[in-house]
């Protein structure tokens, strides 16, 4: 499913713009150094769990519906790993592959948060 988008130069040209999915994820693959200061996603376990995350969306027949894309830094490193789920705009903070599962299961399935792994970052 596609969009026609008209700009205001080119009122006769269309942009296609591709399907917008019911959920959209992003995950922080950002890796420092174990000691950094920071920390990072990576360095806190993220990569596997994102490889599952992946893996469990292709499995479950859900790549239609969910968007899942690598991101670099959301800026809450020491908070790590770190994904933010869209259009909800919730952030949940996995630690093992049966959190993975159960993100996956309750929330993009069934459309209920998962209130254990749910993170609300704090603006300075």
């Amino acid at each position: 499913m596609t969009n026609a988008i008209e700009t205001e130069n080119e009122a006769d040209t269309a942009i296609e713009v591709p399907q917008v999915y019911k959920h959209h994820i992003f995950a922080c693959y950002t890796q420092r150094p174990p000691a950094h200061p920071r920390g990072s996603c990576g360095a806190a376990g993220g990569p596997p769990l994102w490889d599952r995350l992946g893996k469990k969306i292709e499995s479950e027949g859900l790549s239609q519906d969910i968007g899942f894309t690598p991101a670099g830094c959301l800026g809450f490193c020491q908070a790590g790993p770190m994904m933010v789920i869209y259009p909800e705009g919730v952030w949940y903070h996995p630690t093992s592959p049966d959190d993975i599962d159960e993100i996956v299961d309750r929330h993009l399935k069934q459309g209920k948060l998962v209130e254990r792994l749910a993170i609300v970052p704090r603006l300075r």
